[in-house]
């Protein structure tokens, strides 16, 4: 599998490279966020959304509507997990990373879909990316130095929620505005493993 760079043209299938934002506040407050063996998911933390960017990122990225800023940092090599949002999702790599990435409409109709249609892209350390709604993300990959990533999604996104049994697609409802599919290998408690094939691994990259 190839690593792409998020500013070569194929990642514009999957989102889009946001400049002129000032996010250095940001990044030398995220020196202060955990860096564990594993992965840790904040989805708000209130001394980011104190900063000065996250108006701006609720005014202009996101037109108005109420934002959480939260972030995702740790040690990971694999794909584990596919989820998608409603809404599209801004990451902003505070250390280099790489993103493995599908298509929601590349989900087959049981709810399953080939890892082998995932794409890795590769996001350096200051760049600031939207992703789509209809692309199927989950936690980075970095090197054995691990990775700190900021994330930024509508309000309430990510928190737990009832699940709905009105929809063949709410077994996939894991989270508010989150819709996950898992790797079996994972072993992700709740998830519906929706993953067929490899559980893609960076160091195989």
């Amino acid at each position: 599998m190839e690593i792409i760079s998020v500013k070569e043209k194929e990642f514009k299938e999957y989102g889009k490279v946001i400049e002129g934002l000032d996010v250095a506040q940001l990044l030398q407050k995220m020196q202060k966020t955990p860096l564990p063996d594993d992965v840790i998911y904040e989805p708000s933390d209130a001394s980011l959304e104190a900063l000065e960017v996250c108006e701006v990122l609720r005014r202009s990225v996101y037109g108005g509507l109420p934002v959480q800023i939260g972030y995702c940092n740790g040690h990971n090599e694999k794909l584990n997990g596919l989820e998608y949002h409603r809404s599209s999702e801004i990451n902003i790599a505070v250390t280099d990373m790489i993103l493995l990435l599908g298509k929601q409409q590349d989900i087959e109709s049981d709810d399953t879909y080939d890892t082998a249609k995932v794409k890795a892209f590769f996001v350096p350390a200051g760049t600031v990316i939207e992703v789509y709604a209809t692309t199927l993300h989950y936690a980075p990959c970095g090197d054995k130095k691990g990775f700190r990533c900021v994330v930024v999604l509508p309000k309430g996104t990510n928190y737990p929620i009832e699940q709905p049994h009105l929809l063949k697609e709410d077994k996939l409802l894991a989270a508010s505005n989150k819709w996950l599919l898992a790797h079996e290998e994972a072993k992700i408690a709740g998830a519906f493993n929706g993953l067929k094939g490899e559980n893609i691994s960076i160091g195989n990259l």
